[in-house]
Formats: structure tokens, C-alpha cells, sequence
């Protein structure tokens, strides 16, 4: 394959990738939390996210039996679109009760139903564009309260596109595989730390600057990535360090998929580590596909022009500053479009 062909592939694949970040949904999923305040009677409070770009069409349809008691209050923040009303099932929703979604199969977002039961107990289930629909009650398949945040915790790292950006410039940043593994490792232990802190509820960071500042992260690592020949940045000579100090505020953003959802009170840790080890899964997936790749563009170097070196750098450089820049329009409380 000649140059000019890779290099048409590479500036494609760059196209693509801009697109799609420019438009992705941070704080996948989406939310449908109920809450039985009196038999039969429940609280809805439905939850679509839109970090970047409108938030997608899609509504929770109830069973047969159930009838609406209250208009819904519609209410939008910078990261969800949120509804509230009140419902009556005369059937109640344990017995083999089904929630489906429009709207839901022609998105990328998964939906997690979550149900209080006015004894204190509770379920989750985990509808998809593929399956939008649950199933509650007796008959509702077993196992998946607390599995069910494993599979979002994959799901949030994999269509969380400003975080694999930033683990794309980790890979482009550190030469060797140890010096990688050592760095990756510093990331996931200062995340998992703060995601923990912030889930839990021992610290409270507003959602708007972390989500900027997420972007100013890979900002800074793209400047550090097109001035590494120097050879004086501090990503370049400690990228661990770097990594571990950004670490940090990724996981107040890792955080933010959970502090709509909320964790189970009959299994907070368990719900907590499965989730932390679903974003760690899905990191590694990441890790494992893109270094191979990036093995064989830096052996295929001598087949690319010198000016095209420098382009991947500046393509994740030009959508960082533009995320930037969109998620400050919140933290100054200007109107969210």
C-alpha cells in the first residue's frame, strides 16, 4: 500500500473520530428511577443525558395498567434532560411487569431501570438499543441488580470518548509497554479513588467545571504530545505522575454517570467495585486494540510524509479545545442550547 493511500485512510479515520466526539453523550445512560411512595404508586424521575449535543428522543412506556397521576416537570440541565411525574399501576410492578423505550433502538444509549419498592427493596435492569425493554417482577431474570453496573461501567468508558482521548495520548506519550502499563496503572488507581470518594458522597464536585477541565486535560497532553521531541514536558519525563494527577479529576467525570442513578443501599460496595471494574474492562479493551495499531504506524513511519506526523496530535488538540470551550458555557451559568 502506497503512502498516499494510508495517508488518506488516517486523515479519514481522523474526519470520523472528530465527528463523533463532537457529538458523543458523556453521561451515558440514561435513568428511569422509581420510587413506590404508596402501594402501587410511584415517583418517576426519567433522565436522558445530553453533555455534547441535544439530548436523544426517547420515552419510557409502562405497562397497561398504569396510569399517569401527575403532568411531567420538565427540567434541563448542561448534562441531562429531566422528568418527573407521578404514575399508578394497578397491578403494581412486580409481577412480570414490562417497561419498554421508544426511541431507544436507534440511539447508542443504554437505559438503566431502577425500582424502590415501598418495603425497602429494590431491583435493576439494563435496557438496550437491541433490547429496549425490561422485564420486572417475579419473573424478571436473576443476578442482575448488581451486575447490571459492571455492564454500564463498560459502556460509560467505551462511549465516553473524551476519556479514551485521553488514554489515546497516554499511548501515543509513552514509548515503551512497561512504561505504559506504569502509567495506565497511576490513571486507574487515582480515578478509582476519587470515583469512590465522590459515589459515596464524601466529596461533592459540581459536574460542569470537572467536565471541563476533563477537557483541558487532553488539551495539555496534546500540547505535551507536539512538543515531545524537546523532551522537556512534564508528561514526557513523568508521565505516571501526569497521569495519576489527571486521574483524579477523570474520576469526578466517571462519578457523575452514577450520581443520577444512585447505588443499590442493600449493596453500595458491591454496585460500586463492579462498576469501577466495568470502566476498567472496557479501558483495557481500549488499550489492547489501539497500542498494537499504533505499533505499526510508528514502523510504518518512513512510508508517511514528515508533514503529516504532527496531524493525529493536532486533530485530538482542535476537538479537546472545542469541548473546553462548549463545557465552560455552563460553569459561567450562560444557557445551555
Amino acid at each position: 500500500m502506497r503512502w498516499a493511500g494510508l495517508l488518506r485512510a488516517w486523515v479519514f479515520a481522523l474526519a470520523g473520530l472528530g465527528c463523533a466526539a463532537a457529538w458523543s453523550h458523556e453521561s451515558l445512560p440514561a435513568s428511569l428511577l422509581l420510587h413506590e411512595t404508596a402501594t402501587n404508586e410511584f415517583s418517576v424521575d426519567w433522565r436522558i443525558p445530553q453533555t455534547q449535543g441535544p439530548a436523544p428522543e426517547v420515552q419510557p412506556v409502562f405497562p397497561d395498567d398504569c396510569v399517569t397521576q401527575s403532568a411531567p416537570l420538565a427540567q434541563t440541565t448542561p448534562s441531562a434532560k429531566r422528568f418527573q411525574w407521578k404514575v399508578r399501576c394497578s397491578k403494581g410492578l412486580r409481577t412480570d411487569a414490562t417497561v419498554a423505550f421508544t426511541g431507544l433502538s436507534v440511539t447508542l444509549v443504554d437505559a438503566l431501570v431502577r425500582v424502590t419498592y415501598l418495603d425497602g427493596h429494590s431491583e435493576s435492569q439494563v435496557a438496550r438499543p437491541r433490547t429496549p425493554s425490561v422485564m420486572l417482577g417475579a419473573s424478571a431474570p436473576q443476578g442482575q441488580e448488581i451486575s447490571a453496573y459492571f455492564r454500564l461501567g463498560v459502556a460509560h468508558i467505551l462511549a465516553g470518548i473524551d476519556h479514551l482521548l485521553f488514554v489515546l495520548c497516554l499511548i501515543l506519550l509513552v514509548p515503551s509497554l512497561a512504561g505504559l502499563l506504569k502509567t495506565v496503572t497511576a490513571f486507574t488507581l487515582a480515578h478509582s479513588l476519587t470515583l469512590a470518594l465522590a459515589a459515596l458522597g464524601v466529596v461533592h464536585v459540581a459536574q460542569p467545571p470537572v467536565e471541563a477541565m476533563i477537557a483541558l486535560s487532553i488539551l495539555f497532553l496534546a500540547r505535551e504530545l507536539a512538543r515531545k521531541d524537546a523532551g522537556a514536558g512534564m508528561a514526557v519525563r513523568r508521565p505516571w505522575a501526569v497521569a495519576f494527577v489527571f486521574g483524579l479529576l477523570h474520576g469526578f467525570g466517571f462519578a457523575g454517570a452514577l450520581s443520577d442513578i444512585g447505588l443499590p443501599q442493600s449493596a453500595i460496595a458491591s454496585a460500586l467495585f463492579l462498576f469501577n471494574v466495568g470502566v476498567e474492562t472496557g479501558q483495557l479493551a481500549f488499550v489492547a486494540l489501539v497500542y498494537p495499531a499504533v505499533l505499526l504506524v510508528r514502523r510504518w513511519r518512513g512510508w508517511w510524509p514528515k508533514w503529516s506526523a504532527p496531524v493525529p496530535v493536532y486533530a485530538v488538540g482542535a476537538v479537546a479545545g472545542f469541548w473546553f470551550l462548549q463545557r465552560m458555557v455552563p460553569v459561567f451559568g450562560l444557557p445551555v442550547a
